[in-house]
């Protein structure tokens, strides 16, 4: 694979920072290689730590017509066996709705449900004696697809739409009407550190919890709800993850209580670790859906009216569904202007495991839709997608979205512009016409497609954030706040902000694990918004402790507190300086408190969802994707030949950390668009359920020539920290752009006829699709 040059943005090189805007190393990233960062399953276990398994059946779903847990009790090792009659608080680890039991209390509602918990010795005695259990389930008809629920009118949470205009009488009056559906399949998380959680009983009923979560006040309150304690009671405390991808963000909760019921029933520490097939059986997924348009266009392909619906599977519980659900309307207009629109939502019941968050969170799933109908249009029109994109974009007088929001920064045509010229696209769109009019069985594509991803949570008393900082009297410094690590640079991006408030070197701030000891009822890290929030209220601690130290040194330099500065790890004032530690010794000495908490909001953010209009988003994050691929039409078989990305984040608070953000998001959601597929059989059984029957990308399905460059920004319009953008989310739908090219390359063997390709676009789904095009041909 060949790397191109990546640029930074020009401001990383401006003299006014010193440690943010810099391309440093992640703060865990030689201990990942080394194999030294330690994950819950790594923690040195307390002295009779005991072990705890899941247990369940994947017979049916329905009501539980006998559990006989003997044989479980009388298996070696065991030493407690768990069910619904042993919670002492309320049975329910759900995020808002009160719909999850912890452990299944008279029925199932869907296969695989925890009906019972096994506390042993050792982990591997806890999952055998788990399947010693004599269960039997009164079979009901399961739902399981979204037709299923589409046919039985199962609706777990009510539907709900975005209205702009007369949609009926705008598409009426159009010149021309198209209609199209696409099947968007869901995607399991895969995060290489599975669910975990360690359990560590304390005084008077209180729990200490390790947990690997996104969120680490959800498992506090959450395990506090079920043992019957107040939150101040339990602590949950996260060092790092190995991933999330959203998938901690709420489910995280259920293992983590487990644990801690074992460790309340024990006295004894107790942990959770669940076995890979077991993770993916048990856990949430990105929701699939079905989304079927109408567009009404005129000659040239430019938007007059659209109308969009959007059903998708949640499975037994709401679970985040109506956050994930309303987003998916959010993004269902990607980076276009629909000057009259409807935007309807059905978020459907089945009988399979509650789906999840997941990068994007619903977003990704409502712009494929809108990228699906820009296909549409360009190939039913003869015209080059590209240009169809290009003409609908916001722009200034056509910049209000379905749901009212006025778009304020309108620069996605100037991003597209520059990776259409970098990427060369219009020749090589030249040579794919000429290579597929020449070759008989492979056929080549490409697709230039935007990203236009809206940040802020939209359940806006999530925005919110803060940190807590110590200065010690050797001049070093530890940070904590609310966000948690899970690989992406969280941690360090938020350092670089403290150090940079300091002028001290990176070495000197400690970054240490969250935890709601130290900073109470934080948000999940999530909405892309961790460096977001989290460094804006370290950098409001830090500020507090210089802010003292500056009248310090005033002091002590006899000047005016203007002229005091803080670089090169020394406290300046003029030509004169002295040693950052010798300042804070001085502080020290004069009873100065070198400690302080931040706290931010975010500002300007509001939404009426009974009236859905308001200003659900701080700002948008931008960016484009140029793919080429070939198929074999043969076999169906693909490969992603070259990749152009061009990437908005503002001005980087650490290019190296977000250019590698960039290319993980579009790996993984190349992923999802073309390789992951998840395989339910009749009664709701997941079948994909380990890597043998589950493929997510490897290194050999990069693309040879992967280019991957930031926007020369000249900062956000918005006042986020040092003027950067939100990254961990908005690369992912860049991939849509590998899948575009894959319709592209399929139409090109009947001009004028839309491929029936759904995703993912595997080799199969590749095949059938070429199929039909050569069978109506």
């Amino acid at each position: 694979m060949s790397v191109s040059p990546k640029p930074a943005p020009a401001a990383d090189t401006a003299p006014d920072t010193a440690v943010v805007r810099k391309a440093l190393a992640h703060d865990s990233g030689e201990r990942h290689v080394k194999g030294t960062a330690l994950y819950i399953d790594d923690i040195v276990e307390p002295l009779g730590t005991l072990h705890v398994a899941p247990g369940y059946t994947l017979t049916a779903c329905g009501p539980i017509a006998k559990l006989d847990l003997t044989r479980v009790r009388g298996a070696p090792g065991v030493v407690a066996v768990l069910t619904a009659d042993d919670i002492p608080g309320i049975n329910d680890c759900s995020p808002a709705m009160g719909d999850d039991r912890v452990l299944a209390d008279g029925a199932t509602v869907f296969p695989g449900q925890v009906i019972f918990a096994v506390v042993a010795e050792t982990h591997l005695l806890a999952r055998k004696a788990a399947r010693l259990a004599d269960i039997e389930i009164a079979a009901e008809a399961p739902v399981v697809t979204v037709d299923d629920a589409i046919g039985r009118s199962d609706d777990l949470l009510a539907p709900y739409a975005f209205n702009k205009g007369d949609v009926e009488e705008a598409l009426q009056a159009a010149p021309r009407r198209l209609a199209g559906e696409i099947r968007i399949g869901g995607q399991e998380h895969f995060y290489l550190e599975g669910q975990a959680a360690l359990a560590v009983p304390g005084e008077e009923g209180d729990m200490l919890v390790h947990s690997s979560t996104q969120h680490p006040s959800e498992v506090q309150h959450t395990v506090a709800k079920v043992l019957g304690l107040r939150d101040a009671q339990v602590v949950c405390e996260c060092r790092r993850m190995g991933g999330g991808f959203g998938g901690k963000e709420s489910q995280a909760t259920q293992w983590a209580v487990i644990a801690a019921l074992a460790a309340r029933a024990t006295g004894r520490p107790a942990k959770l670790r669940l076995d890979r097939d077991d993770d993916m059986v048990l856990t949430g997924k990105r929701h699939d859906a079905i989304a079927a348009w109408q567009a009404g266009i005129d000659a040239a392909g430019r938007l007059e009216a659209v109308d969009i619906s959007i059903a998708a599977r949640c499975g037994c519980s709401a679970d985040l569904s109506l956050g994930v659900n309303d987003r998916m309307m959010f993004h269902a207009d990607n980076a276009y202007c629909y000057p009259a629109a409807r935007i309807k939502s059905r978020r459907l019941r089945t009988n399979t495991v509650s789906n999840t968050a997941f990068r994007g969170f619903g977003g990704p799933q409502g712009m494929l839709a809108a990228e699906h109908m820009m296909d549409s249009i360009a190939i039913t029109l003869g015209l080059d997608p590209l240009d169809v994109r290009k003409q609908n974009f916001y722009e200034p007088g056509r910049d209000v979205t379905p749901y009212g929001m006025t778009v304020e920064e309108t620069i996605v045509g100037r991003l597209v512009d520059e990776l259409e010229t970098t990427s060369d696209y219009r020749a090589r769109r030249a040579r794919v016409q000429a290579f597929n009019g020449k070759s008989r069985l492979l056929k080549k594509g490409l697709a230039l497609t935007p990203v236009k991803f809206g940040i802020s949570f939209t359940l806006i008393h999530l925005n919110q954030a803060g940190a807590l900082v110590h200065v010690y009297t050797d001049g070093s410094v530890h940070l904590n706040h609310g966000g948690t690590e899970m690989g992406q640079g969280l941690y360090v991006k938020v350092a670089q902000v403290v150090a940079e408030a300091f002028g001290i070197d990176l070495e000197r701030v400690r970054i240490t694990a969250t935890t709601t000891a130290k900073v109470p009822n934080t948000s999940p890290t999530a909405a892309s918004s961790g460096s977001d929030l989290n460094g804006m209220a370290a950098r409001a601690a830090a500020e507090t402790i210089k802010g003292r130290l500056v009248e310090l040194a005033a002091e002590v330099f006899e000047v005016d507190a203007g002229e005091i500065g803080f670089r090169d790890n020394r406290v300046w004032a003029g030509n004169e300086s002295m040693p950052f530690e010798e300042l804070t010794h001085k502080a020290h000495l004069a009873r100065v408190s070198l400690s302080s908490t931040g706290f931010y909001r975010t500002p300007k953010i509001h939404w009426n969802r009974d009236e859905a209009t308001g200003r659900p988003f701080l700002y948008f994050a931008y960016g484009a994707a140029c793919s080429e691929v070939t198929i074999d039409t043969l076999t169906g078989e693909l490969r992603v030949d070259r990749v152009d990305i061009l990437h908005d984040v503002g001005r980087s608070l650490n290019p190296a950390i977000d250019i590698g953000q960039i290319e993980g998001g579009f790996v993984q959601g190349m992923g999802w668009l073309t390789a992951e597929e998840l395989v339910y059989d009749d009664g709701g059984r997941l079948l994909s359920h380990a890597p043998s029957t589950y493929k997510i990308p490897t290194a050999s399905d990069l693309p040879a020539d992967f280019r991957v460059a930031l926007y020369r920004s000249e900062g956000n319009p918005e006042k986020t920290i040092y003027r950067s953008k939100a990254v961990g989310e908005p690369p992912l739908m860049l991939a849509i752009s590998v899948f575009s090219a894959i319709t592209d390359a399929v139409a090109s063997l009947k001009p004028g006829s839309v491929p029936p390709l759904d995703t993912p676009a595997t080799p199969e789904a590749i095949l059938r699709a070429v199929t039909a095009m050569q069978e109506g041909s």
